[in-house]
């Protein structure tokens, strides 16, 4: 995960946890672990800043995850800390 600082009080975090973008015999590309190690960085940034976390759906586009799966390991890395999450959802 790398963290690039837009302004003074926002953050931008470039996590890769997928491998290419195209769902194969081998399953769809994101790597829930990986994913959730990012996450775990991501909570430990908002933490030691009082910050709080703003995302898309992650995962669930070219990564071929499923919210149903990504869901959940948001909750355990950022929501289960007290961390103010938005996920923000297309109209």
């Amino acid at each position: 995960m790398q963290l690039i600082q837009v302004r003074a009080d926002i953050r931008v975090a470039n996590m890769v946890a997928q491998r290419g973008m195209r769902t194969g015999s081998g399953g769809p590309p994101i790597r829930y672990e990986t994913l959730a190690r990012c996450l775990d960085s991501v909570a430990e940034h908002a933490l030691a800043h009082s910050a709080s976390v703003h995302m898309p759906r992650i995962g669930c586009g070219l990564a071929g995850g499923t919210w149903e799966r990504i869901e959940p390991v948001i909750e355990k890395t950022l929501g289960a800390r007290g961390i103010a999450t938005t996920v923000y959802d297309r109209a």
